[in-house]
């Protein structure tokens, strides 16, 4: 008896179901809000094979300390000890959980509905349970699909959401008090059209050539690294802002390969001309034409490192190949700098690994500070 008049004067609404008191319901409350559950007690009463069961919104805020409240579970020795633990972790989860706790009020949801609603529903790609997160469909004048996602604090429409976009450069949003979702909508598909030629060049590069890395670039990957033949290719980067202009190109392969590209780079680097795409100029700079997806597949430039025998490591494809014309052995810039250090005969001098090719034993240098796509 005693025990439940404990249980009743600190947590007044969580109130026993039956007589024999092994079955409670009701709210815990803490930082002003209330949050149900319902604590199932075996028949002897023991703390340690008890259930509890939570709401939602409770199981959400206590997600990170569940361990703990399982600990506490079995170390309590009465139902109002394990309350007051958990009414204490749940003071903790809720201070490092800000947003969590600070009540929204109902215009923050009318005004949000009501954006919503003249923005059309049709471009709304997702809205979570609490109206905290909205992600927003577009497509720019090419088709391309895009979305920005929206996360809102509480004080919306004084203050803007933050925005999470796909992009390859900062996007920031103008914003005002009296400003809606439209306007930040209108402001996100002038970014899409502003940012239609750098797309453009990227998608001619990834449909007519042999792009080896990234393997699935997202819509902010600003570097490509291309076949150019058998352990042969270039890795460009390309400036967003202005994706006509001559990018940063760096060749990859032996140097008997690479030397004639960068010779032609620096010769006719000149002739680069603004007005024609980028991969037609990149061709006629370097005076080559790109394998042909059509004529070729990706497999006769996928070559396995020479060391792991496989061709992707941590997502990266072989960026190193063995100078000898006769070898050619491409290696995982990762895999060649360890084998080089771990064979006695190497030698290191500052970023600069002197040894052997694995295969060909014709001396090898590795400078594994290079910069790599």
């Amino acid at each position: 008896m005693a025990g439940s008049q404990a249980l009743l004067r600190q947590f007044p609404l969580l109130l026993p179901q039956n007589r024999r008191g092994t079955a409670y319901e009701g709210f815990v409350t803490a930082q002003g809000r209330d949050f149900h559950l319902r604590v199932l007690l075996p028949e002897d009463l023991q703390m340690k094979n008890a259930r509890v069961e939570c709401s939602w919104r409770l199981r959400k805020t206590l997600g990170g300390y569940r361990h703990i409240l399982k600990q506490r579970l079995h170390s309590c020795p009465d139902l109002v000890s394990f309350m007051v633990e958990l009414k204490t972790v749940l003071e903790i989860a809720l201070k490092n959980k800000p947003d969590l706790h600070i009540a929204r009020p109902p215009e923050y949801y009318s005004c949000l509905v009501r954006d919503l609603e003249i923005l059309g529903w049709n471009k709304v790609a997702y809205v979570d349970t609490g109206l905290t997160t909205v992600k927003l469909r577009a497509e720019d004048s090419c088709g391309r699909q895009h979305l920005i996602t929206l996360k809102f604090n509480a004080k919306y429409p004084t203050e803007p959401p933050d925005c999470l976009v796909d992009f390859p450069v900062q996007f920031a949003i103008s914003w005002m008090p009296q400003n809606s979702l439209a306007d930040i909508y209108s402001q996100f598909l002038a970014a899409l059209e502003s940012l239609k030629p750098f797309w453009d060049a990227l998608d001619e590069l990834d449909g007519q050539t042999w792009v080896l890395e990234p393997e699935h670039p997202s819509r902010s990957a600003t570097a490509r690294r291309i076949a150019i033949g058998n352990n042969v290719s270039v890795s460009v980067e390309v400036d967003p802002r202005h994706p006509n202009m001559l990018p940063e190109c760096y060749f990859l392969g032996a140097d008997h390969a690479v030397a004639p590209l960068r010779t032609k780079l620096n010769n006719n680097m000149h002739l680069w001309d603004p007005e024609i795409s980028l991969l037609q100029n990149l061709k006629d700079i370097l005076e080559i034409d790109f394998p042909s997806r059509a004529m070729l597949e990706k497999s006769d430039f996928a070559q396995d490192c020479g060391i792991c025998y496989a061709y992707r490591l941590e997502g990266c494809a072989p960026d190193q190949v063995c100078a000898e014309p006769r070898c050619g052995q491409p290696f995982h810039r990762a895999c060649l700098q360890e084998w080089l250090q771990t064979l006695p005969t190497s030698r290191q001098s500052f970023n600069v690994i002197f040894g052997e090719c694995p295969y060909c034993n014709k001396p090898l240098t590795l400078k594994y500070s290079t910069k790599k796509l």
